[in-house]
């Protein structure tokens, strides 16, 4: 079972059943490695227990008389057992290493196939800040207890239960003693856990919300800036700050009244054996190497306990840390191809689409639109005027809130991924260059495409030049400490990746904003004679983009108002005809406002009004 907060969007987090059933899980798949380091720190922890015996047994034969022989015979033995017990203790972290690896492994494959599986709207909602936590400081942090506590714990556990034994195996009254000087530890332990995971929760979820807002603030600094966000950005991230403070405090806490109470507690087990051992002794009722034998199992028994509460304190964390990573799995997912429809032909109808952000007002107002197939289509309005969101209910990223969205008479949110993928790909302003090759970095897309291939579709979008100057060419490392690229390679990547994807519908939103005029005018007229046939939606902040389209589209205040050729809309000296005019950096009304398409002057104006609108639109979509 997991807790979802569907309010929020946050991804859920595992519960501490679900988290046990995972654990047994990841035991059962490599059972023999977890039995073979079971075995050999059972048998380490049985070498180690020969030394107190023995050494009991040395001072009873003094006190009997008897010769150096003995002591002799007994020293060597206590020596032969501590080198077994090294060597066992040694091969069975080995072993324990080596299993923690692999499950460690098997953890990292199954939330990356998890994260792979989400809708995207998911993640959308939940924000990039809390599945990048749980993918790499919580992973880690299982990966460490799997790592070094989860061996370190077992051989532990086994030494401090057959150190315990031994005590009652020499008088089962001594071994009470020390059980019940156990007893404020048991309290004390209790206390801890009651509070701990809720705790350890609270502070991995506001590690979560400080990394969400570095990145949202960090992947939209221009839109900051453009609109003064800087003092909210900065007020959001201190108070953020200050929840996390508060959670560490709370954690700190926990610790500082859990092992003080701990390390008090050692004694007590000591201290009773030997007072009520003494008085045995003195009674002629337990030889004085028993009692001497009792209290150094006892002080023994105190260094694995010791590590066993070290290692549980530490569980709390990673326990926490592993139910937020295994809570991926009762997230929602995408369904599989074999399940969903399968559209019918390319076309694709908005009717009376209607949508609204959780935390803001109507973005789409009962948008009607046909999408031909084959037809390229050209998405301009001003700014806030919902051209993105439209965007991402085509694409299937978003379900509308009322009305419908179909392809080929499906809804597209409902399509497979794989269906859709093929059906639908929205291109966008976020770009990501991979580690890896150029070529691992195209393969991504199209695994089984050739050399050919892959240089035809970087030629397509004006890509081969730069690529063939790396050395090694498609085989030349990027990122990390291979080339780097700056924003138009990884975009002209991108868009290359597009083109081996081969998508029977292309959503372009701004996704040549990072290219100047020049070569993103090519890289789209290129684009548009790769694609010919298939069908191009293109969310346009740059006009020309629409002078050359089917049919334009013009958006108002989350309304569909206008839509036609560029030629009739310009003849119509409406709302697409001022847009135009401004575009040209022409007067109201100038009776030349359909001359001059593609001119010089105005595409330096272009790249000025696409960054503009472009973070209007993130602004809109990231902050309702």
């Amino acid at each position: 079972m997991t807790v979802v907060d569907e309010g929020s969007g946050r991804l859920p987090v595992a519960e501490p059943g679900a988290v046990r059933r995972a654990a047994v899980r990841l035991l059962r798949a490599d059972r023999r490695a977890f039995g073979a380091a079971l075995a050999l720190n059972v048998l380490a922890a049985g070498a180690g227990l020969a030394g107190p015996w023995l050494l009991g047994r040395i001072i009873d034969e003094v006190r009997a008389g008897h010769g150096t022989g003995a002591v002799d015979r007994l020293a060597a033995a206590i020596l032969a057992c501590a080198l077994a017990q090294l060597l066992l203790a040694r091969w069975a972290r080995y072993a324990g290493h080596r299993f923690g690896e692999r499950t460690l492994a098997r953890v990292r494959e199954e939330f990356v196939g998890r994260a792979l599986a989400l809708p995207a709207s998911v993640v959308e909602r939940a924000g990039t800040g809390d599945l990048t936590t749980r993918g790499t400081a919580d992973v880690a942090a299982v990966g460490t207890t799997l790592r070094d506590a989860g061996p370190e714990l077992l051989v532990c556990t086994v030494q401090a239960l057959i150190t315990l034994g031994a005590v009652f195996v020499i008088d089962p009254l001594l071994g009470a003693i020390g059980v019940l000087g156990l007893t404020p530890i048991w309290f004390a332990l209790r206390w801890y856990l009651r509070r701990a995971r809720a705790a350890y929760l609270a502070e991995g979820a506001a590690t979560s919300e400080i990394a969400e807002i570095v990145a949202a603030t960090a992947s939209g600094a221009r839109t900051v800036e453009a609109f003064r966000l800087q003092e909210r950005r900065t007020a959001a991230s201190r108070d953020a700050l200050e929840i996390a403070r508060r959670t560490r405090l709370r954690t700190l806490h926990l610790r500082s009244v859990f092992f003080p109470v701990i390390e008090v507690s050692y004694s007590l087990p000591v201290a009773g054996v030997l007072l009520l051992g003494g008085a045995l002794h003195a009674r002629g009722a337990m030889s004085l190497g028993a009692v001497v034998a009792a209290a150094l199992y006892l002080r023994q028994f105190t260094e694995p306990l010791d590590q066993i509460l070290l290692r549980v304190e530490q569980l709390q964390s990673s326990g926490a840390s592993f139910a937020r990573v295994e809570g991926l799995a009762g997230a929602p997912r995408a369904e599989p191809d074999g399940g969903a429809p399968t559209p019918a032909d390319d076309r694709i109808d908005v009717t009376g689409v209607r949508y609204a952000y959780e935390r803001g007002g109507e973005v789409l107002r009962g948008v009607d639109l046909t999408v031909r197939p084959g037809e390229r289509l050209a998405v301009v309005g001003p700014s806030g005027a919902g051209k993105t969101t439209l965007s991402r209910l085509l694409a299937g990223v978003d379900a509308p809130s009322a009305g419908a969205v179909t392809v080929g008479g499906v809804p597209v949110a409902e399509l497979a991924p794989e269906t859709l993928r093929r059906q639908v790909v929205l291109v966008t302003q976020e770009h990501h260059v991979f580690l890896g090759t150029v070529r691992d970095n195209l393969l991504i897309a199209e695994p089984a495409a050739s050399d050919g291939q892959l240089w035809a579709a970087l030629a397509a979008v004006g890509a081969a030049d730069w690529v063939r100057e790396l050395p090694g060419g498609l085989d030349a490392v990027l990122g990390g400490g291979g080339a780097r690229t700056d924003g138009s390679q990884a975009q002209q990547l991108a868009l290359a990746r597009v083109v081996l994807a081969d998508p029977h519908t292309l959503i372009l939103d701004e996704a040549t904003a990072l290219l100047d005029p020049a070569t993103a005018r090519h890289t789209e007229r290129a684009l548009a004679a790769v694609l010919r046939g298939r069908t191009v939606i293109a969310i346009a902040h740059r006009l020309h983009t629409a002078h050359d389209a089917d049919r334009v589209a013009v958006m108002q205040d989350g309304r569909l108002t206008e839509l036609g050729t560029h030629e009739a809309l310009v003849t119509a000296d409406g709302a697409y005809a001022a847009l135009w005019r401004t575009w040209h950096g022409e007067r109201a009304g100038d009776s030349r406002a359909g001359e001059g398409a593609g001119a010089p002057g105005g595409a330096g104006q272009a790249g000025e009004a696409g960054e503009a609108g472009g973070a209007g639109e993130a602004c809109q979509a990231q902050t309702p």
